[in-house]
């Protein structure tokens, strides 16, 4: 197994369907430009009230990737 090396960043998705797709909006976004992509890390979620009722979910995770 080789050794690798890993950064992280911090990303905020949002979806008004719901936590994990606003957590597939933010990697599907991020992999445009980010490779290696290995693991995430979900660290804080909230969400914005319209008229009594949820409107949408924001979730901001921390993402993984090997430098090449």
């Amino acid at each position: 197994m080789s050794d690798h090396v890993y950064k992280h960043i911090e990303l905020t998705g949002s979806s008004k369907e719901g936590l994990e797709s606003a957590i597939e909006n933010a990697i599907a976004k991020a992999a445009q430009t980010v490779h290696n992509m290995n693991w995430f890390q979900v660290t804080d979620t909230r969400g914005y009230i319209q008229n009594g009722k949820v409107a949408y979910w924001q979730v901001t995770i921390k993402v993984g990737f090997r430098i090449d």
